[in-house]
């Protein structure tokens, strides 16, 4: 299964594409690391950035799409503007789900990362969207132990 790990800073949209296939993790190339709405009150900017991150997930063929939540309230709470890209990418006709960031570190806790984030030549700003692309893997291969 190949899952798109997304999270949402701003105007960006950090992405990370992680693929699970006979017991092995694999982090594909993509042509795409981050997604910007430069415009955010501009309807021809957000319909931009939906079409070009659905043609993404076409094109490499996601399985599904994972956010991390950003909460509503708060001093931690998502912008505006982060919301507006939720929703866009929710639009998109592939399954996309929400990952707290607590169930985020539970899974991450009880299974880490095979391999160092350093080795996985990635940007360190996509090392959430690796992470939560992870824990959603951990979440459906461990769901009866938990």
């Amino acid at each position: 299964m190949l899952v798109c790990g997304i999270e949402l800073t701003g105007n960006e949209a950090n992405i990370c594409l992680l693929k699970y296939n006979a017991g092995a993790f694999n982090v594909l190339d993509c042509r795409a690391r981050q997604f910007t709405l430069p415009k955010s009150a501009d309807t021809e900017a957000i319909r931009h950035f939906h079409f070009s991150f659905n043609k993404l997930m076409e094109d490499y063929k996601v399985d599904e799409a994972v956010i991390i939540e950003r909460p509503l309230k708060g001093k931690l709470a998502g912008s505006s503007i982060s919301f507006k890209l939720e929703t866009a990418i929710q639009l998109m006709p592939i399954p996309v789900t929400l990952i707290n960031t607590s169930s985020m570190k539970e899974h991450t806790k009880r299974n880490p990362l095979p391999a160092g984030f350093d080795e996985l030549g990635l940007k360190k700003f996509q090392k959430q969207a690796l992470l939560v692309a992870y824990a959603y893997h951990c979440a459906c291969l461990y769901k009866d132990e938990s």
